[in-house]
């Protein structure tokens, strides 16, 4: 089970050219329902939809949340289906499982004074306020994932269109910077990372203050110093950035599937969550503009 596990994974990183952050979610996965198969001395290759069931009920017994329990499901599908294709097995027994029914959450968001707040924090007087300063406007211009974000390449930002390039997700896509954004972008690429740089072959768009790639990480910690410099008691991540910049185009008339492409969603309803702002933003413009609200 072992070598077909890793070969497995090569095949996730070769061939459908997942993110390391998401191999790592597979590798996870996967290597807990190893140990299960294992401790519990069932062939992988004879297990059934019955088999499958009672690792499930095995996973609610550690109360594991049920959007756990459903990635778990849809990781050793793969594993199955990968399994099926190379003619390991003839059928994959996940096929009549049934994945838990994961309640959508509402998005996290801040509104546009919590969000003006926020971007105000980082003071442009220093390289690392310079380049804090660039990457949360980017980072609220965008919608972009972390991920993503510290994947850029300086090269990805064409500053004469004032668009960046993403190449992560499921295809290319582009998606336009405003003026602010690119104004504090510009002033970065020009004043601050030049020298934060150690390297003039550096090609990472985002550095920390030793030159090297930002990380999730630090990506994180600076997001949650300036949500405290700023006083705003939500809980703040980077994702929230995201959820803001879709909600807030929506509730100002963009089109939905304009922010579908500039958010990278394969579905549609992933965009649609969304909307539900919309409606409430609508009725707050009704009571207060309708003269018999």
């Amino acid at each position: 089970m072992e070598k077909q596990i890793k070969l497995f994974l090569d095949f996730l990183e070769n061939d459908k050219k997942l993110s390391n952050n998401t191999l790592q979610s597979y590798k996870r996965d996967i290597t807990q329902y190893q140990e299960y198969i294992q401790e519990n001395k069932i062939n992988y290759l004879k297990v059934d939809s019955e088999d499958i069931d009672k690792y499930f009920e095995h996973l609610k017994s550690l109360n594991k949340k049920t959007s756990t329990i459903s990635r778990n499901l849809a990781t050793i599908r793969s594993f199955y289906q990968y399994l099926v294709r190379i003619k390991k097995i003839k059928k994959d027994p996940t096929s009549n499982v049934q994945s838990p029914k994961v309640e959508k959450k509402k998005p996290n968001i801040l509104t546009a004074k919590e969000v003006e707040l926020l971007l105000e924090q980082p003071s442009n007087v220093d390289l690392k306020g310079i380049r804090d300063k660039a990457m949360l406007e980017f980072a609220y211009a965008t919608g972009m994932r972390v991920t993503e974000i510290i994947s850029l390449n300086i090269s990805d930002v064409n500053m004469k269109e004032s668009i960046v390039v993403c190449n992560s997700g499921f295809k290319k896509r582009n998606i336009p910077l405003g003026t602010i954004s690119m104004k504090a972008l510009t002033e970065y690429i020009e004043k601050s990372r030049p020298i934060l740089i150690k390297d003039e072959s550096t090609e990472a768009l985002f550095v920390n203050v030793n030159g090297k790639r930002l990380t999730r990480q630090g990506f994180w910690k600076i997001v949650k110093f300036y949500k405290e410099q700023a006083h705003i008691s939500k809980d703040i991540t980077p994702h929230v950035l995201r959820h803001s910049f879709a909600t807030h185009l929506l509730q100002n008339g963009a089109e939905i599937k304009a922010v579908q492409s500039m958010l990278g969603h394969s579905d549609l309803s992933s965009t649609q969550v969304y909307m539900q702002f919309q409606k409430e933003n609508l009725k707050d413009i009704y009571n207060k503009a309708h003269p018999r609200a």
